[in-house]
């Protein structure tokens, strides 16, 4: 097949996608197919192209990778790259190529590439694409609303409520809930513009962090206890991973730093704990409607309750990511684990 990975794009996790996007494409190409890489910001060239054999052509088309730093990208000096200086989120050529490809595979992480604004425009032009689509892929996005529903169908949530920007409270009190807690943006990934406040003064920093990235925040009680995670293909929950960084909570430096993370899968969980949270997770496919894939993150409190953070659309896809660490358990590879998504994937279009 001729495939399109796409990846980077102006989220706050656009380094992160270029990579994992460098690795799905080595996977796919010893998978025997015609791939490239997909800056879908930057997009290829600066002009219309014309795209007769364009896959053939893939070393001199495809993006770079670069790679992940310590810190977030700063999405300003990313816009300025770009030779025609446009603010359109879709760069040069880049729909044309993703209708050219048989499918595209979604290697977007964060805000443009979860939340199912792509997902929508595709479905318009007729692109097949990896993933869910646009309205699961939103709501899964939210946290302040994917909790509500989580509540509603019986998945365990912390207690938390959602504040928006122009109804910020200052005074903890008014929140209603106790310290610790932890303060994150609505709709954030990789634990950017997250907090754990321990009190009044940090608590008030840690809405000026979460606010610098959106208009709309989540504050939950704090947690105290282990975390995991859990992937789910096609309603079936793959083997727990338990993530335990070396030293802090997993933050955006202890997902991407070497070594700053013990991750162990399957988790060491008594086995009706295990199936539980396993059952959470398919539970959350279904209400989101998230029926290609996904991965769930939990936190297992001192008292062996669970507690459900979020879901993930589109998670990291490196080798060495948590999702392929829980299919490589049970016997499925990099390449074939990619490859698996794009068959799972194309049942959606009847093919």
């Amino acid at each position: 097949m001729n495939i399109v990975v796409l990846a980077g794009g102006l989220s706050t996790e656009r380094d992160v996608s270029l990579i994992t996007g460098g690795q799905v494409s080595a996977a796919l190409r010893k998978n025997g197919h015609k791939v490239i890489l997909l800056d879908v910001f930057m997009g290829y060239s600066d002009k219309e192209e014309d795209l007769e054999g364009i896959f053939d052509r893939w070393e001199e088309v495809s993006s770079a990778t670069g790679t992940i730093s310590e810190e977030a990208p700063d999405i300003e000096q990313v816009k300025a790259m770009r030779a025609d200086k446009s603010d359109c989120f879709f760069g040069p050529n880049v729909i044309r190529m993703c209708q050219a490809a048989d499918i595209v595979f979604m290697a977007l992480h964060g805000e443009n590439g979860e939340n199912g604004k792509i997902q929508a425009a595709f479905d318009l032009f007729g692109i097949r694409y990896t993933g869910s689509g646009y309205l699961s892929s939103a709501l899964a996005m939210n946290k302040g609303l994917s909790r509500q529903l989580f509540a509603a169908h019986g998945i365990p949530v912390a207690e938390g409520i959602s504040m928006k920007k122009t109804e910020r409270k200052d005074n903890f009190s008014e929140t209603g809930l106790k310290l610790p807690c932890v303060v994150k943006p609505c709709c954030g990934g990789s634990s950017i513009g997250v907090s754990i406040v321990h009190t009044e003064e940090e608590y008030e920093k840690a809405l000026d962090e979460a606010f610098k990235y959106e208009d709309e925040i989540v504050i939950e009680s704090y947690i105290k206890g282990r975390e995991f995670s859990v992937g789910v293909i096609e309603g079936k929950a793959l083997p727990v991973i338990e993530i335990a960084p070396v030293e802090g909570f997993y933050d955006y430096k202890n997902k991407y730093k070497a070594g700053s993370t013990i991750e162990t899968c399957p988790a060491q969980l008594p086995e009706d704990i295990t199936r539980e949270m396993q059952h959470y997770a398919e539970l959350v496919s279904q209400v989101l409607e998230l029926n290609i894939y996904t991965r769930t993150d939990f936190l297992l409190g001192e008292d062996n309750k669970i507690y459900c953070l979020e879901s993930n659309t589109l998670p990291g896809m490196t080798p060495t990511s948590l999702l392929p660490q829980e299919a490589q358990v049970i016997g499925m590879n990099f390449e074939q684990l990619c490859e698996k998504l794009i068959q799972v994937s194309l049942k959606k279009y009847g093919r």
